[in-house]
């Protein structure tokens, strides 16, 4: 069951339309994306790179790039220390190159899943002052690492966070304390002093923030140059860590594949040649659904490490053999996922957590690395809370995804005494516990989840009411405008009461995806595309129409009256460019 709302928004879409050289329909989607003045829509429609904010505006950047000079004038042992993950990875890329073409010494680690965990831990500090390091540049991670930064310390070595995860504190009365780590500089937007106008940043935009302020500062031409192709892993950090594509996170994104398109990194190239990508129609959904899980699965199944060195590669021979292992690795955590999503569906079952407001999912064959991805897939189909719970080498470990109006980083910060670590932001988290505290933890949640009943069920956000016989080849090119689409920036939907449905067959090798011939209220006949589930959408028919309703469709012989939302776009095949209407949503 779903729940369908037009939005309702006002505006002068007449004079919006009128100076921006557009439809009403796309200025009605213009205002959807909360924007109200005409200088933001200016901005969306036509802003670059120049529009995007200072680096200088970040807390403690001033200190950051006035440490980082000075190490590197004075020979110092850098090592940068990422993630496991897309942006950790790409945001060590971004460092240490930038930190490289300053003539640095610098090298970087990357924690192991498995052996590390997330972010510092003792042991990496201890290896870091056994091999002279100096200096520690963290990202995308450090903001929860007092403890291990005062270790540093204590050691004798400095460090600066570069981070984008919220910020720890202890709530005392009625005010919040933040806990910030004992560093010689602390990057990160989310800090309650920091006046960055948009927090929505990746630790990956946050490292080429740094980058590009050690370019301001130091006049390097190299790094300045650089600065092009650093841009490019920006972007990828910021699709792949589901960032908003709002504010600056769209416009870098937006520049970001442009030059992607034409990138001249051997691994990235790579990397579109084995997925079969033609580099011109490279767009944020190959970022986030094709090329981010190729590097995502060597942190999920081996060492992120593999997909740090493919990024370095410097031969097209190396990246190629390199992007090839990805692919594969990338192959089978799918089928690893599908097999724990299906444990994950027993599970609620057996345990009956159909009524759980908050779902504590506790898999222990599952590989932890794919916690997270389970997690998600679990909460799409169930609209709740969701946390699935594994076995590591150490206790419990686990991931946690939300729905709309459940912060989760705030809930577990309510129930931190069940965690030995935890961290993650409203809409995702990872911790470690003890497996014997698993049943207080399921308990605890629920009993403090405000969610209601309302809040488990399907929103459909629909953009604008628009009959298909309106949506036609000049709206189809306005809304390019809008893109990239993402988080935040969804693509563009409307709706379109009573079509009738006549006839449609199945297409693709498994019969997966429909093509239906429907016959608009003004008497125009049109194609309707359908990737979405074709037995539920045949149940849906039957349940109508009665039996024999999904059969009747597909020899032709329909007449069925169906309410769509639907997408618009073009469809480009081979060197054939059609107009097309996808369906998303039916009643």
């Amino acid at each position: 069951m779903e729940k369908w709302y037009v939005a309702t928004k006002k505006a002068d879409f007449d004079r919006w339309a009128a100076e921006f050289h557009i439809s009403p329909v796309v200025a009605r989607v213009l205002r959807n994306r909360d924007l109200t003045e005409e200088a933001e829509v200016e901005k969306f429609l036509y802003g670059t790179l120049a529009d995007c904010h200072s680096p200088w505006l970040l807390k403690d950047m001033d200190r950051a790039v006035e440490e980082l000079c000075r190490a590197v004038e004075a020979g110092t042992f850098i090592r940068v220390i990422g993630d496991y993950d897309v942006d950790g990875i790409c945001s060590s890329y971004i460092l240490t190159r930038a930190i490289q073409l300053l003539g640095g010494k610098v090298d970087t680690a990357i924690p192991h899943r498995i052996h590390d965990g997330y972010g510092l831990n003792d042991h990496l500090i201890e290896v870091a002052g056994q091999d002279g390091v100096g200096l520690i540049v963290t990202c995308d991670n450090g903001i929860a690492a007092a403890s291990q930064i005062a270790l540093a310390n204590s050691m004798g070595i400095r460090v600066i966070v570069t981070d984008h995860h919220e910020v720890p504190f202890v709530q005392e009365e009625n005010e919040r304390r933040e806990l910030l780590p004992p560093a010689l500089a602390v990057i990160d937007p989310k800090q309650e002093k920091c006046a960055y106008p948009f927090p929505g940043i990746c630790g990956g935009v946050v490292a080429w923030k740094l980058a590009a302020a050690l370019a301001e500062k130091t006049q390097s031409a190299a790094l300045t140059e650089a600065m092009e192709e650093l841009l490019e892993f920006a972007a990828l950090s910021t699709v792949c860590d589901v960032m908003e594509l709002k504010d600056e996170n769209r416009l870098l994104v937006k520049e970001g594949l442009n030059r992607l398109r034409h990138s001249q990194n051997q691994g990235i190239r790579a990397l579109m040649e084995v997925n079969g990508i033609e580099p011109e129609r490279l767009s944020a959904y190959h970022l986030g659904f094709v090329i981010g899980p190729c590097l995502n699965a060597t942190g999920r199944l081996d060492t992120a490490r593999r997909a740090l060195e493919l990024l370095q590669s410097r031969s097209k021979a190396e990246a190629m053999s390199a992007a090839g292992e990805l692919k594969e690795l990338n192959d089978s955590r799918k089928n690893l996922t599908l097999k724990g999503v299906e444990q994950a569906e027993r599970y609620i079952e057996e345990h009956h957590m159909e009524q759980d407001k908050v779902m504590v999912i506790f898999l222990p064959e599952v590989h932890e690395s794919l916690a997270g991805i389970i997690a998600g897939r679990v909460k799409e189909r169930y609209h709740h809370p969701v946390f699935i719970l594994t076995k590591g080498e150490e206790g419990v470990k686990g991931s946690g995804r939300s729905v709309e109006g459940y912060h989760m980083y705030e809930a577990m910060t309510e129930t931190a005494r069940y965690f030995t670590k935890f961290g993650g932001h409203a809409m995702a988290a990872g911790l470690s516990m003890k497996e014997e505290d698993i049943g207080a933890l399921r308990r605890e949640l629920n009993e403090k989840c405000t969610l209601q009943p309302e809040d488990f069920i399907p929103k459909v956000h629909i953009d604008v009411p628009m009959p298909l016989d309106y949506a036609d080849e000049r709206i189809a090119d306005e809304l390019e405008l809008l893109e990239p689409f993402g988080v935040g920036n969804p693509k563009p939907v409307f709706a379109q009461k009573d079509l009738i449905f006549r006839g449609g067959y199945k297409m693709g090798a498994n019969k997966t995806c429909a093509r239906y011939r429907v016959v608009t209220p003004g008497g125009v006949e049109k194609q309707l595309v359908f990737f979405g589930d074709l037995e539920a959408f045949g149940d849906f028919l039957e349940g109508k129409y009665g039996a024999g309703a999904e059969e009747a469709l597909y020899s032709g012989r329909g007449n069925f009256a169906v309410s769509v939302v639907y997408q618009l776009g073009k469809n480009i095949y081979r060197g054939r460019t059609e107009l097309q209407y996808i369906m998303q949503h039916y009643t």
